[in-house]
């Protein structure tokens, strides 16, 4: 006998029952804000497009992967869950999901599952072996009627922006093609420099030629290369862009004199480089592009920290993004001097710093976030995007940065009916921690009234100026 899909009212809410109740209290003032989604990477072409989602298999498993990494875990191979492999049967597929459901026990992906199938389907028994079919034809049905194209989604959701992420080589005919449709959801891009950055990404010196052509300038000279950043930047803004954002290794800047600069370009740019000149070339075009934000106004955000694609062999058979980027110490205070040196005093520059490493935010990050006027703090990010993840921020970084010095929520998610989920969790596990701070008598009630409002909605529309 199936079990009963119930999402209790007071999920994630302190235990305690007087705390409890003031969190309840704030959580119902922030519950129905619209939804800013400032950072993450949903397709534009769904909006572009308004087709309708083909099954239950391809919208909600064969882009996440947070899905299929656990899986995967389990000896699941990623062919039989669809990914890179269109041949395979998406009804079975979903059943070797459904019936492995009970590995996501305890962990963020089954809150957000549960309340996709919940509130998005109305599902009323839980996901397993035997309900995979019912789940896989009741969705898959639901997602071929018109209330369930990305658009009507999107306005279902009330999202009143959000911002997907295209490298510099990307032609954004499908952010175009939003601008030309009428509609009036607002989904813009976001400036990811990496393929042309990073010297160690996979085809950089063909991207680097594809930059040229672009941009009529040439690629191969420090000067055109600039320029060429210079012109994309401005071209991602026509198309909504307010943020730039760098997947660097780590958090290393440099500070290099033009000679320098030109002589390590030329050394990545002939193929010819050492780790080390790979390393210091990109930390030299964080600061350079810092430099640009001054003078354009994007906001930049900075998330080091991955030891991306760890898994070699998954690497060659199926690409990036499979669930193997694997978190990694990272130095904040030394790296971040030579372009905080530079720029860090300036108010007019916000840059906003991402961490997988959690032990960075007491000792570091909020010390740097709570004295240098350019930079803030983002939320707990991808393996921390919890709700344990999100207390341990909010304790670790709120008596030295503050709220102010953060940026609200952004759910960084592949899955678009994760979003609303997601922001759903952040809101609930922020209005507990100031209910907390209310009922410690260290904020009054109508202070933490205000921040959860800020926390919400304010603080992510300010920050990345939306």
């Amino acid at each position: 006998m199936p079990r009963n899909l119930e999402l209790h009212p007071d999920r994630l809410l302190p235990v305690e029952p007087s705390v409890r109740a003031l969190a309840r209290e704030l959580y119902a003032q922030v519950k129905g804000l619209p939804i800013i989604s400032p950072h993450g990477h949903t397709d534009p072409r769904w909006f572009a497009g308004n087709e309708t989602f083909g099954n239950a298999t391809e919208l909600l498993l064969v882009p996440d992967h947070y899905i299929f990494r656990m899986l995967y875990s389990q000896g699941v191979a990623l062919e039989d869950l669809g990914v890179r492999n269109p041949g395979v049967d998406p009804r079975a597929a979903w059943r070797l999901f459904a019936e492995r459901y009970g590995l996501f026990r305890g962990t963020p992906s089954r809150m957000w599952l549960d309340w996709v199938f919940a509130e998005a389907f109305g599902m009323g028994a839980q996901l397993s072996g035997e309900t995979a079919d019912l789940y896989f034809d009741t969705i898959t049905e639901m997602l071929a009627s018109d209330a369930f194209r990305p658009r009507a989604l999107f306005e279902r959701f009330n999202i009143e922006v959000l911002a997907t992420t295209e490298s510099p080589i990307d032609t954004l005919e499908h952010h175009a093609a939003i601008g030309a449709s009428g509609w009036q959801g607002r989904v813009v891009t976001a400036y990811r420099p990496d393929p042309v950055v990073d010297p160690e990404f996979e085809g950089f010196r063909a991207n680097i030629d594809t930059l040229s052509q672009l941009t009529g300038e040439d690629c191969t000279t420090w000067s055109g290369y600039l320029a060429a950043h210079r012109k994309r930047r401005a071209f991602f803004a026509t198309m909504g862009a307010t943020s730039t954002d760098h997947g660097h290794p780590t958090a290393l800047t440099a500070n290099l004199s033009r000679g320098e600069a030109e002589r390590l370009f030329d050394v990545v740019v002939s193929g010819k480089f050492s780790a080390f000149d790979a390393e210091l070339f990109r930390g030299q075009m964080l600061t350079e592009m810092a430099a640009m934000s001054l003078d354009d106004g994007l906001v930049m955000q900075i998330h080091p920290g991955s030891f991306r694609n760890h898994n070699t062999q998954l690497f060659e058979r199926f690409g990036r993004d499979k669930g193997a980027d694997i978190p990694t110490r990272t130095d904040f205070v030394h790296a971040l001097q030579p372009l905080l040196d530079c720029f860090g005093n300036r108010s007019d520059l916000s840059i906003i710093l991402f961490t997988l490493d959690e032990s960075a935010y007491a000792r570091e990050l909020a010390p740097l976030a709570g004295h240098y006027p350019c930079l803030k703090l983002g939320p707990a990010w991808w393996f921390h995007d919890s709700p344990e993840g999100m207390r341990r921020f909010r304790r670790m970084t709120t008596e030295t940065a503050g709220f102010y010095n953060t940026v609200g929520f952004n759910d960084d998610t592949r899955a678009f009916l994760s979003v609303p989920a997601r922001h759903d969790v952040a809101r609930r596990i922020d209005c507990g921690f100031l209910a907390e701070l209310v009922a410690e008598h260290r904020i009054q009630d109508w202070e933490a009234a205000e921040l959860a409002q800020d926390l919400a909605y304010n603080l992510a529309k300010k920050a990345y100026r939306l």
